[in-house]
């Protein structure tokens, strides 16, 4: 169907949070004098944030408790987009962290989101036991497990495709039912669910590849964590300025993709606050 015209389009950014947000300020910093061209959601599952910033202030919506690995993330993540879909100006929706940096300053940034008529949504096929292996046999006919996709769950989606998300309820219902952790072959919802639904609808509608920099070569359940002295110009630099994207498979083979790559946030991860962080 057509997309509503948008006379200003906006980026809807879309914060997935336990709590508070220890990176307001600097966030406020990086969208001073962009007033009317983004849009703030707060999903809070623990406890009620407290606001550092004016920006952010009357911006939570209602949620509900979220358990690592179980639908309920997925759950979050459409309850987000939902909120922000009611405001025709949004156009692109970016899914962050509490733990999210901007990169780039907000034109860069704006100007990359809204000049491509793809979505980032990292999307790749690992064969190993922590992608294919966690195929659960239950969601045959409607997802074949040639079928079933990997990523990391930061996202930057097209409008269009934010719709299909909300309407999605066959595929849904099928990760709903049998894909968690710890039953049978260990399923995390939030890391198969996106990538396969895009690999089966509109494979050619995604990059493959997130905009948000996630380092998962240290091969944990969790992405790398930057400490203090790891956050230098060098490392900035390198992220900023990459060409690469590389998808570490659990079957020992790292995938190597030539891509046009920019990252236009990076991941701090939880309680790790560089002095670069919280300065910029």
């Amino acid at each position: 169907m057509p997309m509503p015209m948008s006379k200003n389009p906006k980026i809807a950014l879309m914060f997935l949070t336990p709590g508070s947000l220890p990176f307001e300020k600097l966030w406020e910093t990086f969208l001073q004098g962009h007033e009317g061209r983004y849009s703030i959601y707060v999903h809070a599952s623990r406890e009620k944030p407290v606001h550092t910033s004016s920006l952010f202030a009357g911006r939570d919506i209602h949620s509900d408790a979220i358990v690592w690995g179980l639908i309920s993330m997925v759950d979050a993540e459409k309850r987000l987009l939902a909120n922000a879909l009611e405001d025709v100006d949004n156009q692109v929706f970016v899914l962050l962290s509490d733990s999210c940096v901007p990169l780039h300053s907000f034109d860069y940034v704006y100007n990359y989101l809204m000049g491509t008529n793809v979505s980032f949504i990292d999307c790749f096929k690992d064969p190993g036991p922590h992608g294919s292996g966690r195929y659960p046999i239950e969601m045959y006919p409607e997802i074949d497990e040639s079928d079933f996709r990997k990523g990391a769950q930061w996202f930057a989606v097209t409008r269009r495709h934010a719709l299909m998300i909300l309407a999605d309820s066959l595929y849904y219902k099928k990760f709903k039912l049998y894909c968690k952790p710890a039953e049978g072959r260990n399923c995390i919802a939030d890391e198969h669910y996106l990538p396969t639904l895009f690999n089966m609808v509109d494979p050619g509608g995604i990059s493959n590849w997130s905009v948000t920099h996630v380092d998962w070569s240290e091969g944990k359940w969790h992405p790398r964590s930057y400490s203090a002295d790891d956050v230098t110009y060098d490392l900035l630099k390198n992220i900023t300025t990459t060409d690469e994207n590389f998808h570490v498979t659990s079957d020992d083979k790292q995938w190597n993709f030539q891509l046009q790559r920019i990252s236009t946030t990076i991941e701090c991860r939880r309680a790790v606050f560089p002095p670069y962080c919280r300065n910029l």
